[in-house]
């Protein structure tokens, strides 16, 4: 992945006449009429520049090994801690993505040293602030622009409330469609002079920051845990004890879970009174502050883990997903039980899980409660194009208020497929084709969603073009998902 972001940008400019044996441009009949058209090339993977799309080609199977990038939620929350920590901490594996990007670019702007590795891009050492991060310029609004990084969005808007400045952030304009007032409300509540825009509920987020006494919020849970683990990584830098409850009901504990062991790796102990299903609370003494442990290596990033695993469920093939395991600390692991349940073969390791099917076994349709693994529910829809019986994923309202309108693309893009997609408020049923027969050379449209891209690339298992547009929007979490695809794959 080394140097990806400047060579991703190079890869919009320059243009080679060749294609990939995998996975190749394959021109319409307009476009090879226009004669001296290039593809543009990265490694194995060639993407046409005109249309920007990428043609995965049918898939036979997919064999192999491999060793995942680091995880995008740990990555962030790793980077945030060692800066609000006191010394020096050594991050490794951090996944270089724009999501991270977007983060370190953070930390520069507020002047919190991170010393790059000139030879590793995936290992960064940041001298924490032992305390709030305070603007380097405190007279000044400094304006953060995060992209559509929400992981990096929610907890500098909770983090940079505890110092001292005025600062405005921002992001893309599907991020300004991102609610964040469940968020603001609980930092007021605490006492912290923060808005968003109150018609929608969304950033721009403007705060003028003058410290945090602490206190008590009580927050909704039911849209987002990164509401309340961007209050949790926030408060050991307030000057008082804080106490969050939640009001209703918590999805996606397991990310809860884990930023509070997170925390614990940087030396705070977080008391939890009631149950992480119910309406738990959160209680953080003055008296926690973080340390740096030193050094730190980020898990690999579990729902990217999750393509590779139902790609060898499809298949029949054999995968080994390495850097998470039955160790991991990631709530995306437990897709491959998802897997297990629909007739594959899973077999874990502390640090690595492989899956394969028996060819006399097909895959079977599942009714799940995906609410701890949303990311990873995403690919369930595609793994459901290829078994037998409707498959119901439920709990994942959630889909709907991340980087586009989830539930709305999987619908639209498993009814291309060829598949029969019922949608409610808070869950879908997958009908898949007839005989599992996919439709060939659709255009799956991403809506500039990594994971849209890298869900859907799977439809190639059914040994059909799939036809993937903006493939470069991988590059918010995985830049190198296609070419680490096309590493394992036996192509028809």
């Amino acid at each position: 992945m080394k140097g990806f972001a400047a060579a991703l940008s190079a890869l919009v400019l320059a243009a080679s006449h060749s294609t990939a044996a995998g996975f190749a441009f394959v021109p319409s009949r307009s476009a090879s009429a226009a004669g001296n058209k290039g593809t543009m090339k990265m490694s194995a993977v060639a993407v046409d520049k005109e249309t920007n799309s990428l043609t995965v080609t049918p898939i036979k199977s997919l064999d192999g090994t491999v060793t995942l990038p680091g995880s995008k939620s740990l990555s962030n929350r790793c980077l945030l801690l060692a800066a609000l920590s006191k010394g020096e901490t050594k991050v490794e594996n951090l996944l270089e993505s724009d999501d991270i990007r977007y983060m370190l670019d953070a930390l520069d702007q507020l002047q919190v040293p991170v010393a790059r590795d000139p030879n590793d891009p995936t290992c960064v050492t940041v001298t924490g602030q032992a305390g709030p991060i305070d603007s380097p310029s405190p007279e000044d609004v400094l304006e953060l622009f995060l992209g559509n990084a929400g992981t990096a969005m929610r907890p500098l808007a909770a983090a940079l409330c505890m110092g001292k400045g005025k600062f405005v952030l921002d992001g893309v304009p599907r991020m300004r469609e991102r609610p964040i007032a469940d968020l603001i409300d609980g930092l007021v509540q605490l006492g912290a002079d923060v808005s968003c825009v109150s018609e929608t509920g969304c950033p721009p987020v403007t705060i003028q920051a003058n410290g945090m006494k602490g206190g008590e919020a009580s927050i909704s849970g039911k849209m987002s845990s990164q509401f309340l683990s961007s209050m949790l990584m926030a408060s050991p830098v307030a000057t008082g004890d804080v106490t969050i409850k939640i009001k209703d009901e918590l999805i996606s504990a397991p990310y809860v879970a884990l930023t509070i062991g997170l925390m614990r790796k940087f030396g705070v102990n977080v008391q939890i009174e009631g149950d992480m299903k119910g309406t738990p609370s959160f209680l953080i003494p003055e008296s926690e502050q973080y340390v740096s442990p030193g050094s730190i290596l980020v898990e690999g990033d579990a729902s990217s883990a999750s393509y590779f695993i139902a790609g060898a469920a499809i298949t029949g093939g054999t995968v080994t997903v390495r850097g998470c395991g039955s160790e991991s600390v990631q709530g995306d692991v437990a897709f491959a039980n998802v897997m297990e349940q629909m007739g594959a073969t899973v077999t874990w390791a502390p640090d690595s899980i492989t899956v394969t099917r028996d060819p006399n076994t097909k895959l079977k349709g599942v009714d799940v409660d995906c609410g701890e693994i949303p990311d990873a529910a995403m690919t369930l829809a595609v793994a459901a194009l290829f078994a037998e019986g409707p498959t119901t994923i439920r709990n994942v309202y959630s889909w709907r208020l991340k980087e586009t309108e989830r539930m709305k693309a999987i619908v639209a893009e498993c009814t291309k497929l060829g598949a029969t997609v019922e949608e409610f408020h808070d869950y879908c049923i997958i009908h898949p084709p007839k005989d599992n027969k996919v439709n060939d050379n659709v255009l799956i449209e991403t809506y500039d969603d990594h994971r849209i891209a890298m869900t859907f690339s799977l439809a190639a298992c059914g040994g059909v073009n799939v036809i993937i547009h903006d493939p470069g929007c991988t590059a918010k979490t995985f830049p190198t998902y296609f070419e680490m695809l096309e590493s394992i794959a036996t192509h028809e």
